[in-house]
């Protein structure tokens, strides 16, 4: 027996999951839905993860950031467009592995205006004690998420007249 069986109380089925692609604007919808996440970063030439909590401006991702941790150390030069990072949220149940997974890659930079920084911190709430003494605003320019899902993706494209596509047709008797 391995470790997950015994640590997950066995192995349990499940029904075949199947991964719907999301638009940029549901992808986007649905971070703005949560506040936590995992922004990826380069730490010393080597790619790092950290859980952040965010909230949006717009399409921008903003993300609080506290003395004393590795983010702090992000900056990009004045005249550059940021930093390449990547940020990562979901929403999977355990149980039905039903769920959402959105990645948004773009530029990071700091947010130096002070009234700006003020209204990040009264928008975001830190999931660790201490208050917010940076935030960091990442300008999308790719953004990709799915859907998993029970039913497969439809092939069905929706009509032209705007009503609703079918999932599936019924085919004709015989």
């Amino acid at each position: 027996m391995n470790d997950y069986a015994d640590y997950a109380g066995g192995p349990r089925e499940v029904a075949p999951r199947h991964l719907t692609p999301l638009s940029r604007a549901d992808a986007l919808r649905l971070l703005g839905d949560v506040s936590l996440g995992r922004i990826v970063f380069t730490h010393q030439a080597l790619p790092a993860v950290r859980p952040v909590n965010h909230c949006l401006d717009g399409d921008d991702v903003i993300v609080s950031l506290h003395d004393g941790t590795t983010l702090t150390s992000l900056t990009a030069p004045a005249d550059g467009p940021g930093l390449v990072v990547a940020y990562e949220a979901d929403v999977i149940d355990p149980e039905t592995h039903l769920g959402w997974s959105v990645v948004v890659t773009g530029y990071a930079r700091l947010v130096t205006h002070a009234d700006q920084l003020d209204h990040y911190r009264s928008v975001l709430r830190p999931w660790v004690a201490g208050a917010m003494q940076h935030a960091l605003r990442i300008q999308p320019d790719i953004v990709t998420g799915f859907r998993l899902t029970v039913q497969p993706p439809t092939a069905t494209p929706a009509p032209l007249d705007g009503t609703p596509a079918t999932a599936a047709t019924t085919p004709p008797s015989v």
